[in-house]
């Protein structure tokens, strides 16, 4: 013999429904703040299309040497202690070493860090 019993239906437990306001994503902010003698650039981009018009392969592109500063390490503490300051600035166009420095990517943007020895000139546009 099977019994069998009426299943009671289950309640939703009692919550409190507050108005939900949406949320808004916030933006990603990372600021860099490089070590020692190191500097963050922003490598200009390399030429797309030659002056007569055949365009340049990726594979065949030379590495960018000039950049934007976009962060400047304290500088690197000599022997004696005290600290040699690097004489850039932020936003400065520079030349730098073929082969020098870290590639990497931050926010979907190409990065490079160079140490301060690297740098070969800051570039002056005369008005």
């Amino acid at each position: 013999m099977v019994t069998t019993t009426a299943a009671k239906p289950i309640k939703p437990a009692k919550t409190k429904t507050k108005t939900a306001t949406p949320a808004l994503a916030a933006p990603t902010v990372k600021k860099l703040r490089p070590l020692g003698d190191r500097v963050v650039l922003r490598p200009t981009p390399g030429e797309e299309m030659t002056k007569s018009g055949i365009v340049i392969p990726d594979t065949v592109k030379e590495r960018p040497q000039e950049g934007e500063v976009i962060a400047v390490g304290p500088g690197r503490i000599l022997d004696n202690g005290s600290r040699e300051r690097v004489d850039l600035k932020t936003g400065q166009k520079v030349l730098y070493a073929k082969y020098a420095g870290t590639e990497f990517k931050l926010d979907g943007e190409d990065l490079l860090i160079v140490s301060g020895k690297d740098i070969l000139a800051v570039v002056e546009h005369q008005a």
